[in-house]
């Protein structure tokens, strides 16, 4: 089977305090200080967070797993995206619809800033969908090198975060955030020990991800491309390319999207398990 892919204070400070470009960059007296100036860690991470927080998408995207023989899996699968009221929670359903073997296998995530995420995994051989608990999202999302915890950003406020460096990817500086988990129950949950995270300086889309862990060993490297500016007024980006590489088993997914509609009707029905236990079209 396969996953994919797809948190939770904003500061007042830099929603307030840091005025931004329709591209999402500093502007005024934040935009003439140097990179490791203008931000601290936490609120780096904050941006990064709101970065892709866009009012409603539908997307079409294939996911295409390689073992660590260079053998591949294509999977196809569409997804809707919408931002709950709060401005900060989002609701997230794909659905798989080829191969033959994993169709109508379907994912359902509604995040809750107050409390655990709603998640709900619906497999069509046991015709009913399974809620998932916390502890599952470490786990891998459909098979996939993403974990059930990659789909989405995790909330910035439960983990303790750490600006180590500033490093150019893809011909743009980025700061590089280091992220050690809040408490013991994060970090069982999520299974990492710490993260890096090369947060882009022109946008905030993170650029990179090293996942290190339980024993601090590095695990996965999650590289972000492509992204795609899709409302100028807020500053939001969506990717269009992700690939998350696992060191230790020589596997590799991507995700690609290969249609994006955004700023569409997202109505509450689709983000139900009634909705997710539909056949696929």
């Amino acid at each position: 089977m396969n996953r994919w892919m797809y948190a939770a204070l904003i500061s007042l400070t830099f929603t307030v305090a840091m005025p931004l470009a329709f591209d999402g960059r500093p502007t005024g007296e934040q935009a003439n200080k140097p990179i490791g100036q203008q931000l601290d860690a936490a609120a780096i991470m904050e941006r990064n967070f709101q970065a892709s927080k866009v009012t409603g998408i539908r997307m079409e995207a294939t996911m295409v797993l390689i073992n660590d023989k260079g053998q591949q899996r294509e999977r196809k699968n569409t997804s809707v995206v919408a931002l709950q009221p709060n401005g900060v929670d989002s609701k997230f359903a794909v659905k798989f619809s080829t191969p033959a073997d994993i169709r109508g296998t379907a994912f359902l995530q509604v995040e809750h800033s107050d409390g655990d995420d709603d998640l709900w995994i619906y497999l069509p051989a046991l015709k009913k969908s399974r809620r998932l608990v916390a502890s599952n999202k470490k786990d891998s999302f459909v098979g996939s090198d993403f974990s059930y915890g990659d789909v989405s950003l995790p909330r910035v406020s439960k983990y303790r975060h750490t600006q180590t460096r500033t490093e150019q990817m893809d011909g743009v500086d980025c700061y590089v955030i280091e992220s050690i988990p809040g408490d013991d129950t994060v970090k069982a949950n999520s299974g990492y020990s710490r993260k890096l995270t090369w947060v882009r300086s022109d946008n905030f889309v993170e650029a990179k991800v090293e996942y290190y862990d339980l024993a601090a060993r590095l695990l996965k490297t999650q590289r972000v491309t492509k992204p795609q500016l899709v409302d100028a007024r807020q500053g939001r980006w969506f990717p269009l390319l992700r690939e998350m590489t696992n060191h230790q088993t020589g596997h590799k997914t991507t995700l690609t999207v290969l249609k994006l509609d955004t700023n569409v009707p997202t109505p509450d029905e689709l983000f139900t398990t009634r909705y997710i236990e539909r056949d696929v079209p």
